[in-house]
């Protein structure tokens, strides 16, 4: 979906959560939905996604990521439902293909997981600045800048390599190219020639941003080079042990 690693800005309690404590909890989310095996409370996580979008003020962008991500899963449900050959079969199709009650209930359970975990992460970079999440990375877990820098900035790319891709398209859409055309591999070899003005672009980007970088003086950057202060404060508190109990319960679930 374009733009959906874009940062919005709000005022919501999430909003203003430490960065460290949004990191922390889309974490806890993501390791709950593989610390249990039951459908419905990997479901249950996956719906306590939405509901905070709607408490940070995102809950469109929310739900279309939820349904994109419902469409990637049942894509991939079905691919998965026919390489599981334990369990009783429940239908026998040609080619030797069959589905069994086994492969059903995990492929169901692959397909909730991608979903439940993915949303997470989508929503703490929706409500959290990329630059927050640099200055956490290195003030609290010690990482060095420069790979906090490279995975942030990596990040924060994709929107602008997807806008760049768009603008490229719509070129050569002007120019008679059309890529709607139904046949697969035909719309692939349209566009592969266009990962080449694309990959040029990128490499100018990215030569602005490096040179850009060393004008204000990256290689001298530190753990404590940062000016901003985040402290915790009880509503950190609260959303943490929430975290926790989500957590413990999925583990005895």
């Amino acid at each position: 979906m374009k733009g959906f690693l874009d940062y919005v800005d709000g005022n919501s309690v999430l909003h203003r959560l430490n960065p460290m404590t949004k990191l922390i909890i889309s974490f806890g989310l993501c390791a709950s939905c593989f610390l249990t095996q039951n459908h419905a409370v990997v479901a249950a996580i996956a719906l306590f996604d939405l509901c905070l979008g709607a408490l940070a003020g995102i809950s469109r962008r929310s739900a279309l990521i939820f349904i994109s991500l419902l469409k990637l899963s049942a894509a991939l449900f079905l691919l998965q439902v026919f390489f599981v050959r334990q369990g009783n079969i429940l239908l026998v199709l040609p080619f030797g293909l069959r589905v069994t009650d086994a492969g059903v209930s995990f492929s169901a359970l692959f397909a909730l997981r991608l979903a439940a975990v993915t949303m997470p992460l989508s929503l703490m970079l929706s409500i959290t600045r990329m630059s927050d999440i640099a200055n956490v990375l290195v003030r609290y877990l010690g990482i060095p800048y420069k790979y906090a820098f490279v995975l942030t900035t990596a990040m924060r790319f994709i929107p602008l390599f997807t806008e760049e891709m768009a603008g490229i398209m719509e070129a050569q859409t002007a120019r008679g190219v059309r890529f709607d055309t139904g046949n697969f591999f035909r719309k692939v070899r349209l566009l592969l020639p266009l990962c080449v003005p694309l990959l040029i672009s990128s490499v100018r980007r990215i030569e602005v941003s490096a040179i850009s970088a060393e004008l204000r003086g990256f290689n001298l950057r530190g753990r404590s080079s940062g000016y901003k202060r985040y402290s915790f404060g009880a509503n950190d508190a609260a959303a943490l042990f929430i975290c926790v109990m989500i957590i413990v319960a999925s583990a005895m679930i």
